[in-house]
């Protein structure tokens, strides 16, 4: 099937479907199975002591699994999260904006699941992982 959205098209649309976070989350590079995702971290993605929120966290790789998803099945505003996994395994670098690389591991007809790997920018060791599940709305084409 391949890529039903490039990365500007793909873009576009989270800015118009989702306006409340526009500019904090950016595509960054796009492939036919994986996307990588950048979360531009500023004051309100901070928790006591300047690291980086789990709930942040959870939401990039959330947005960039949603993104991958809509890049293969084009504009489906309505696909949603049915599950996720995530595991937060160090401190993410203070200052830093955090980069999320996704893995589509499954495109079915109802169903896609990603796995998602976070860094921080200047960091080797991923801050952390998680493995999510979409929905995909019924009466599209396979």
């Amino acid at each position: 099937m391949g890529l039903q959205m490039d990365a500007a098209e793909l873009a576009k649309f989270l800015d118009q479907v989702f306006p409340q976070v526009r500019g904090e989350f950016l595509v960054e590079a796009l492939e036919e199975e994986k996307i990588l995702m950048r979360l531009c971290v500023q004051d309100k993605h901070l928790r006591p002591g300047g690291t980086v929120s789990g709930p942040s966290m959870f939401a990039l790789a959330d947005c960039a699994a949603y993104a991958m998803t809509l890049a293969r099945i084009g504009e489906q505003a309505l696909a949603v999260t049915t599950g996720c996994s995530m595991d937060f395994m160090r401190k993410p670098a203070a200052g830093s904006d955090l980069l999320a690389t996704c893995s589509l591991l499954k495109l079915g007809r109802t169903l896609a699941v990603c796995d998602i790997l976070i860094h921080s920018v200047g960091m080797q060791a991923p801050v952390a992982r998680a493995s999510m599940t979409y929905s995909i709305p019924p009466n599209r084409s396979v």
